[in-house]
């Protein structure tokens, strides 16, 4: 084997021509797979830092009757701890929810995500505290919360790693009591899903969480569902067992409660909802990068094949000495896979570039991205797929030299240096091959770019130019909540260059809003807790609509004077209304959060739709209360500008800091931004796959050039005679073109099918476009037509000049 890996070494760099071509074409697509698995192994392939994290269970909630939730819902305290006593498939049943805070400080508050969770919680999912400790029972009661358990990384990233944090006390707002650290987790923990959190515009469910809080189920809201539940399976339970086991009991709970009826548990494993996200993006991105390896492998196998036809005549004089076969197929096979691992070091070098790359360019699009490195992973899977290119490229070769009549070779007198039929027909197939995935990858890069133009012609129901936000939160006693918020709006509005400033909990594509049950005028009264009626709900100080450009259609909008002592009011959107009064008038209208019995809430205006959630969704029913009523916690403060909005941050926080150096300041992005980020995934993969598919496209280009030329080498003779029997230019001109135009357009045709069949794999990402979109295929078919035609125009030029009296000579 050293030999024949010493031999390989000899023979790369007698043509280190054809060595440095064919390691490159390798290392485009080794380098475009290693990035991407890497970007798999971090995000998908590392497992949680959960004991056994394959038996935890999530419990969210579903409709029995399979309708689609208005509202996402949690369960009763009374509901998961009957479960505890009764089940018997699981060893750990736990509740918890995502919260949010300030970590209290005199130049400015910092923001904090944490959970808070019931007894059993860190049990249930194998978690100990790398310092300290964790929760003891007696943590556990009413009252404020006196003990936390703090994040690592938000302990490395405040407190700078201090070794002497457990003991100490931090201050929290809108806690009555400062709490003292116990200890400190290990790395790498992040937050299980809380569905009905997920409007909160801090709610980031792949952080890594910054504390843990003890939550005691209050024996005076045991029946409210404010829980979300995970679960540990029994050694050899199954998921299909608990469901049942569950839904059972689930079942005569909605029995003797009314409460809870109507809902159903839905189990999901952890990891599964953990990486669904990541699942979206990325394996489409896989199969991407994976066509570009098979496209790069072609090229190498052409490559190699046209090198083995040329060293015909050295195989038939080894086979002759006494060399068997199988030492030959090794031979060959070994100066492949010394080629591949050449690819392979480059395409390595290419990966880390390409994963920078990446996580620079995703941004929001892959969730978890922290957690990627440019590493191992990535030399371990540019090895891997070096290798796999190793049999792809070298096995067409490896056979034809196996397959050799040295007899027959010998008695041709001399090197064979061009290709038969038959091995012209096997590179047309490659390249035919090659062609088909390139027009795939293009399709796919079309259909994403046709998304982004849709997407931006779709009028969104309000502006996004020169809008700055940030969030704004004043993290003091409440007594200062209007004060400091009347101030800020006052002295920010005055700063040279603010057309208009606004307060808002409801800022579009942030999802800053909250769903809330209620009951409106003229519609039936809920019989089951599941008919309610959810809305998300958004607040806003009066000059709101019109610095987003909302057209006020009916009513009036809000009023200074709609504060805590005035009358609730709300404004809401025209599917509302459409939705909730179709033949009649909104205005003047009321509904209730606590049940009739209370003063309503009067709708005073009515706004034009816009696509507050996500671009791609059409309007949905929205209510909006004056923010001096509803006096939202953490919210963003929405500023118009003259100019570039961003030349405005430094005054804005200097204005801010005047009113309270204490105040949180944080997430300054403009409406741009966050309608870029919004769009970040389907973004992300455009970007990938325009790339894929332009590596693709070039060594197709490189293939199609490469199979002419070798054609017209290989019939010289046949040329040379036509032309002698008075075969003028453009004919030999026609019968080459030909043969490059039928080789293009079957690659284009089997591309076509390929493409409408791979592209249903990004039907999640597009937006009123088909993944078999006409407009789309008949493009790129024209392009790759187009470029194909491209690399025609050398070789037929060539054939084109052969003299025929020379040609004939040399033969």
């Amino acid at each position: 084997m050293l030999r024949d890996f010493l031999l390989a070494i000899r023979m790369l760099r007698k043509q280190p021509g054809f060595s440095l071509i064919a390691a490159l074409t390798l290392a485009l697509g080794i380098g475009a797979t290693a990035a991407v698995f890497s970007l798999i192994q971090g995000v998908l392939l590392t497992p949680p830092p959960y004991e056994k994290p394959d038996q935890l269970m999530m419990i969210p909630t579903k409709r029995v009757d399979g309708k689609k939730m208005d509202s996402p819902r949690g369960w009763a305290a009374q509901q998961w701890l009957d479960w505890q006593k009764e089940t018997t498939t699981f060893q750990g049943i736990a509740g918890y929810d995502w919260t949010f805070n300030f970590l209290i400080r005199n130049d400015g508050s910092q923001s904090m995500q944490g959970m808070e969770v019931s007894q059993d919680y860190f049990r249930v999912m194998g978690l100990k505290p790398a310092m300290g400790r964790g929760f003891a029972n007696s943590d556990f009661a009413p009252g404020p919360v006196k003990e936390i358990v703090l994040g690592y990384e938000f302990w490395q990233r405040t407190f700078g790693g201090d070794p002497q944090i457990i003991g100490k006390t931090v201050r929290i707002s809108r806690w009555q009591v400062t709490p003292t650290v116990i200890g400190v987790m290990q790395p790498g923990v992040r937050f299980l899903p809380s569905p009905r959190a997920a409007k909160e515009p801090n709610y980031d469910v792949n952080a890594t969480v910054d504390f843990w809080a003890p939550l005691y189920p209050d024996p005076k809201y045991m029946r409210e569902p404010d829980w979300n539940v995970v679960a540990r399976l029994r050694n050899g339970a199954t998921q299909q067992h608990a469901q049942e086991e569950l839904s059972v009991l689930v079942a005569r709970e909605a029995l003797a409660e009314k409460e809870f009826e109507g809902f159903a548990p839905q189990l999901e494993p952890v990891t599964e909802e953990m990486n669904r996200d990541g699942k979206r993006i990325l394996l489409p991105l896989l199969g991407a990068s994976g066509l570009v390896l098979l496209i790069a492998c072609g090229n190498a196998a052409a490559l190699l094949l046209v090198r083995g036809l040329q060293r015909q005549q050295e195989y038939a004089v080894r086979i002759a000495m006494g060399m068997g076969r199988i030492a030959l197929l090794r031979k060959v096979l070994t100066e492949s896979l010394l080629l591949a691992l050449l690819g392979g070091a480059l395409g390595g070098g290419l990966a880390v570039g390409a994963v920078k790359l990446f996580k620079a360019i995703a941004g929001h699009a892959v969730p978890r991205l922290d957690g990627v490195t440019a590493g191992w992973a990535v030399l371990g899977a540019g090895l891997g797929a070096a290798v796999l290119a190793a049999f792809i490229a070298g096995v067409i070769p490896a056979l034809r030299a196996f397959r050799l009549d040295p007899m027959e070779v010998l008695k041709s007198a001399g090197p064979k240096g061009t290709a038969g039929t038959g091995e012209r027909r096997l590179l047309q197939g490659v390249t035919i091959l090659q062609t088909a995935l390139t027009l795939a990858l293009l399709v796919g890069a079309g259909l994403l770019i046709r998304t982004m133009v849709k997407i931006a012609a779709v009028p969104s129901g309000y502006n996004t130019g020169r809008i700055l936000t940030m969030s704004v939160t004043d993290v003091q006693s409440y007594s200062t909540w209007g004060s400091f918020h009347r101030q800020a709006l006052e002295r920010v509005a005055a700063i040279p260059g603010v057309q208009c400033a606004a307060f808002a909990w409801g800022v579009p594509l942030t999802g800053n809003n909250w769903p809330a049950t209620m009951e409106i005028e003229g519609q039936p009264p809920a019989v089951k807790e599941s008919d309610k009626i959810a809305l998300p709900m958004r607040a806003v100080t009066p000059d709101y609509f019109k610095l987003m450009g909302i057209a006020l259609m009916d009513g009036r909008e809000f009023r200074s004077t709609d504060d805590n002592k005035a009358p609730g009011v709300a404004i809401v959107n025209q599917a509302f209304a459409d939705r909730y009064f179709p033949h009649g008038n909104a205005i003047g209208r009321k509904f209730w959060f606590d049940g009739r019995d209370k003063p309503g809430i009067e709708i005073v205006g009515e706004i034009a739709n816009g696509r507050s959630d996500d671009l791609t969704q059409e309007a949905s029913s929205e209510i909006y209360l004056p923010l001096w009523q509803a006096t939202a916690f953490s919210k963003h403060l929405v500023i118009r500008t003259a100019a570039d909005p961003r030349t405005m941050v430094a005054a804005v926080e200097r204005e801010l800091r005047s009113v309270d150096p204490t105040a949180a300041i944080e997430n300054v992005k403009t409406l741009e931004q966050i309608r870029d980020e919004s769009l970040s995934s389907r973004t992300f993969a455009m970007h990938l796959l325009t790339g894929f598919s332009s590596v693709g496209s070039l060594l197709t280009l490189v293939g199609i050039y490469g199979v002419l030329s070798l054609s017209v080498a290989s019939r010289r003779k046949e040329l040379a005679i036509r032309s002698a029997m008075g075969a003028q230019q453009t004919d030999i001109r026609k019968l080459i073109f030909g043969e490059g135009f039928r080789l293009i357009v079957s690659g284009v045709i089997a591309g076509v099918v390929l493409a409408i069949v791979l592209s249903r794999v990004l039907k999640s990402f597009l937006f009123e476009v088909q993944p078999s979109d006409p407009a789309t295929l008949i493009a790129v078919a024209v392009l790759c037509v187009g470029v194909g035609l491209l690399a025609c125009w050398a070789p037929v030029r060539r054939a084109a000049k052969i003299d025929p009296l020379e040609a004939l000579r040399y033969e």
